[in-house]
């Protein structure tokens, strides 16, 4: 063998050493919406919504929960929490994103911490304030009846309602406080109305069935 035909072989053996060190760069993901058992994620650059054990470029939602998601990525386990980016490196978002997926009723729903409690909200921008029912009240603990008295019309008629203060309204992380809300007598509305005594405070941008509210920090 000559000098060259043993260079080769000797280069030859140094990239076979050396190749199973080099891996492809890890796929960029940011955590754009959280629910229970589902996250809609950001996979290098493509939005996605997965379901616990569903996976995409990679990238396996083991679990999710209100505040973090679980992932697995190359064999290797991470927990995140809502607009957290991770790539070659960790790093803070500066706008915090909440995603709503729409729902088979074409509406926006999701889970609320109002006062620190969870409540189901539904995003309505025909609403001035929050409102909510009595039952709702007193699931919140919240002594409704001392605020401004009101009367409103429903399509049973004109019901007795009473013009409250929130403590905290908290939607994904995008926390308001001193949230105005109407607290209406008897069951109606049956779900909590995120009216725009909250919404005003946030962007809002409906894209391919998913609505994503943002605050900057």
């Amino acid at each position: 063998m000559n000098l060259n035909g043993a260079a080769v072989l000797a280069l030859a053996a140094s990239l076979l050493l050396i190749a199973p060190t080099l891996r492809a760069a890890p796929p960029r993901i940011e955590v754009e919406g959280l629910f229970t058992d589902a996250a809609v994620l950001q996979i290098d650059g493509e939005r996605k919504m997965l379901k616990a054990g569903q996976s995409y470029k990679g990238v396996t939602l083991v679990a999710a929960y209100s505040r973090t998601a679980t992932l697995e990525v190359d064999g290797q386990t991470m927990v995140l929490g809502i607009s957290r980016r991770v790539g070659t490196r960790y790093e803070s978002a500066e706008v915090q994103v909440v995603s709503i997926p729409r729902d088979a009723n074409m509406q926006y729903q999701t889970t609320a911490a109002i006062n620190g409690r969870s409540l189901q909200v539904l995003v309505d921008t025909g609403a001035n304030v929050v409102a909510l029912n009595s039952g709702h009240a007193r699931a919140l603990g919240l002594d409704y009846r001392v605020g401004v008295p009101a009367r409103v019309e429903t399509a049973s008629g004109s019901v007795e309602a009473w013009f409250v203060t929130l403590r905290t309204v908290d939607v994904g992380g995008i926390r308001v406080d001193n949230v105005e809300a109407t607290v209406v007598e008897g069951n109606f509305p049956s779900t909590v109305l995120l009216g725009m005594t909250y919404l005003r405070h946030v962007k809002m941008e409906e894209t391919g069935g998913v609505l994503s509210l943002s605050r900057a920090w």
